[in-house]
């Protein structure tokens, strides 16, 4: 982990069908960020696309929500996820 990355959140799941980690919140985060998935065996660096809160597209998010964010592989439970 570098310097100017921060840890934001933790995968809850993954909804493997769509693409979709529902990631819990221990930080903010906005559409346009980027973030990586890091766990055993993941490392995945992307930008935010789109993000929902209960099924709604929203721009930004903070420490509590819980989001959906399409990911661009597989992650897993428990992956942290860090904010560059």
């Amino acid at each position: 982990m570098s310097e100017q990355e921060t840890e934001i959140g933790e995968v809850m799941t993954y909804y493997a069908n769509i693409g979709v980690a529902a990631v819990e919140l221990t930080d903010s985060v906005k559409v346009g960020d980027t973030i990586i998935f890091r766990g055993f065996t993941t490392d995945l660096e992307q930008k935010v696309g789109s993000m929902q809160i209960e099924h709604d597209s929203v721009q930004e998010a903070k420490a509590g929500d819980q989001i959906g964010v399409k990911v661009s592989g597989m992650v897993r439970k428990n992956d942290r996820v860090y904010k560059k």
